[in-house]
């Protein structure tokens, strides 16, 4: 690794995010990258931008009717930490992103139960979808990305080292050394007291 950074500690971050959002995919792609080149590692965690935005009057009719497609991604990641852990998240989300942004496939039931069985989790599990089942635990996990942003954010929300805020948001997505270039910056910015924004 670059510049010794093997002998450096590793930073565990937090990263909250909603499956369907594309911003959160390129982000959570750096990540993976940045892990790669840097002594970093993710612990992923489902917010909700339904959740986030049910009580907002000042959004457009058709993000309204998009946000009730976002149900059934994030209360399937839920459905599936539920049986399974918290340490089914990455694979699943990276399965289920695979799908919906670089496939392009439909955001329905068919689609993630082929991400369920791409990870070799029960595809039975894609149910959940249109279950208010677990919404109380999907409720929590986003109430818990929020007490550290506030609710005036988007996703992903990412937190490490005692800093937390909504981002980076960045297109595209960066690779090897831009990567952890990247993450030095974040890294650094972080320390500042009271940062709150990317």
């Amino acid at each position: 690794m670059a510049g010794g950074v093997s002998q450096q500690r590793t930073t565990a971050v937090d990263f909250w995010f909603d499956p369907l959002c594309p911003w959160a995919w390129i982000t959570s792609r750096w990540m993976h990258e940045a892990a790669q080149v840097r002594p970093v590692v993710a612990r992923w965690h489902v917010m909700s931008l339904a959740v986030l935005n049910e009580d907002k009057v000042e959004i457009s009719d058709s993000y309204r009717e998009w946000l009730t497609t976002a149900w059934g991604p994030v209360r399937v990641c839920i459905a599936a930490a539920r049986i399974h852990g918290d340490a089914v998240l990455g694979g699943l989300y990276s399965a289920i992103g695979t799908r919906l942004h670089v496939g392009k496939e439909p955001n329905e039931i068919a689609t993630l139960e082929a991400a369920l069985a791409d990870v070799g989790l029960d595809p039975a599990l894609a149910a959940a979808a249109a279950s208010t089942e677990h919404d109380e635990e999907l409720r929590a996990s986003h109430a818990r990305a929020m007490e550290l942003v506030g609710t005036d954010v988007g996703t992903p929300v990412v937190a490490f080292d005692g800093a937390a805020f909504f981002g980076p948001v960045v297109t595209p997505i960066p690779r090897g050394e831009a990567a952890g270039a990247l993450w030095d910056a974040v890294h650094q910015i972080a320390k500042v007291d009271g940062f709150f924004e990317l």
